[in-house]
């Protein structure tokens, strides 16, 4: 059946519409066949992980709804994995920072779509794996100085070539791992994911056609931008700036400071972060691809809903990021928690940033993701912890959820102590956490483990010094602690537990809104 092609390359509103429909459902079933085929409860429970579509000029045409530091940075890998000169039907894997990655344990693999000999697109998907090796348990240690400390560095590297796995590849990097089984379980699930994204992307050529296909790019990219900028037009001739600070590095408790200014120049959203910190000995270094990320999800959360999210929204930024700053990582330095909690304050800090210029943000959430790993001889588990939401003059801030750069769910108790020498002695709603206001900011959790073996356990968390800020004349909310065996931690340490020992870890409440 021969193709059908439209008469001409103009798509009117529906039709843009049902096109960013169509590529954004394929990148959907990508990640749906990437948790239902993965192993570990990270990534089949939690759903750290995301996946993307790209035309056949490395454009993100496509997201699902998953976890915007992953897809913010995601354009990078496939720009890293173009310069290798793929062909049709390679598979790419990387995490290098510096080379198309974000932290280390986010395992990116990219596919070359091929059609009749040519590469017609890309599939990609980002999955945060429990351990890539390095100096402690799961890979997000406090304390490394360079980025060789926190696991196996993979620059872009074909795993698949002509469509057959490189099983010299797999094993070296299963080596270089805690728990290789799991780890080659969930590489499977993203091979499938990528599958599934290139299936979907050839369905479509054949139903349309390439030509009509690449225009319907065009037409839904340039869609986007019109729409981001004629968001920021509307904020008028603004001009706002902001400072706030991470609460340490992990290797001192010296507050790093997070500066920008914002305005709008040429229809664009202008974020300039000179005076912010250099780059510091710890992790909370922060590739410029995560920066990045970060003020992509910000100028999203101020379009209506239905604006397709894909690189249109990117187009509409220009970043000024002063070389050798603590958002501007580069080689060696350590960058497992830029990823994870640098991403929320760069995300704080320009939400507070146009708040100064009178641009309608919520108060401040959790800022922070709360990672908690811990690890023992054969096994690792990982994972992030809800908070509070700020509230808004629209209304209260939600309870105990995923804040900014984070969008995944909770693990399961159930799940957890099937899989681990772990017990949940506690998960609950910490009433009273968020702040006062017209609208009370949203409340935090509290959640206590218990150790039924030695084990390591690994925090790197925020915004237990600094709270989160209400807006309007809204109470801040209240900080996060952390405790093992009743006795207050560290934002940002390792420690070792017993049989029978507990972590408590109490997330911070949103700020609320507005004067009771």
């Amino acid at each position: 059946m021969t193709p059908r092609r439209a008469p001409t390359a103009r798509f009117d509103p529906l039709a843009i519409t049902v096109m960013a429909n169509a590529f954004a459902m394929t990148a959907e079933e990508m990640g749906t066949v990437l948790v239902r085929g993965a192993l570990s409860p990270n990534i089949r429970e939690r759903r750290d992980a995301s996946a993307a579509l790209f035309d056949a000029h490395g454009r993100m045409v496509a997201q699902a709804a998953h976890i915007p530091v992953h897809l913010g940075a995601m354009p990078e890998s496939v720009r890293a994995v173009r310069s290798c000169n793929p062909r049709p039907g390679d598979v790419f894997l990387l995490n290098d920072p510096y080379d198309g990655g974000s932290h280390l344990p986010d395992l990116t693999l990219v596919e070359a779509i091929g059609r009749r000999g040519t590469v017609v697109g890309y599939s990609a998907v980002r999955a945060h794996h429990a351990d890539v090796g390095g100096m402690s348990p799961g890979s997000m240690p406090q304390g490394a100085t360079e980025l060789v400390q926190e696991g196996i560095v993979i620059p872009p590297t074909r795993l698949v070539r002509d469509g057959r796995l490189d099983a010299e590849l797999l094993r070296l990097v299963l080596a270089n791992v805690r728990t290789p089984e799991e780890r080659r379980g969930d590489l499977r699930a993203q091979l499938a994911a990528c599958a599934a994204g290139a299936q979907g992307w050839l369905a479509l050529l054949d139903r349309e056609g390439r030509g009509q296909v690449d225009a319907a790019v065009r037409a839904v990219l340039d869609y986007t931008e019109r729409l981001a900028r004629a968001r920021i037009l509307e904020l008028g001739d603004i001009a706002g700036s902001a400072r706030d600070a991470l609460e340490g590095d992990g290797v001192s408790e010296r507050e790093v400071p997070i500066v920008v200014a914002a305005s709008v120049h040429r229809g664009r959203l202008r974020l300039d972060f000179t005076g912010s910190s250099p780059i510091v000995p710890g992790n909370v270094n922060c590739p410029a691809s995560v920066t990045r990320a970060a003020a992509v999800f910000v100028l999203r959360t101020l379009l209506p809903h239905d604006v397709p999210t894909n690189e249109g929204i990117a187009r509409a930024l220009d970043l000024v990021l002063p070389e050798g700053c603590v958002l501007d990582a580069r080689w060696p330095a350590a960058v497992a928690a830029g990823n994870v909690e640098t991403s929320q304050r760069v995300t704080d800090t320009i939400f507070a940033a146009l708040a100064n210029a009178g641009v309608p943000v919520p108060a401040q959430g959790q800022g922070t993701m709360n990672n908690v790993t811990f690890g023992a001889p054969g096994w690792t588990f990982y994972e992030t912890l809800g908070g509070g939401q700020g509230a808004s003059a629209r209304g209260r801030g939600p309870d105990a959820v995923h804040v900014g750069m984070s969008n995944t769910l909770n693990t399961p108790i159930e799940a957890l102590e099937r899989a681990y020498p772990l017990r949940v002695d506690e998960y609950a709603v910490r009433r009273g956490s968020g702040g006062a206001g017209r609208y009370r900011g949203g409340d935090g959790v509290r959640r206590v483990y218990r150790a039924l073996a030695e084990c390591s356990v690994t925090l790197l968390t925020e915004r237990r010094r600094r709270p989160p800020q209400g807006a309007n004349g809204g109470s801040d909310g209240a900080p996060g602690c952390n405790a093992h065996n009743g006795r207050e931690l560290p934002a940002k340490c390792r420690a070792g537990l017993r049989a029978g020992d507990t972590l408590s870890v109490e997330t911070p409440g949103g700020g609320g809104w507005g004067v009771a």
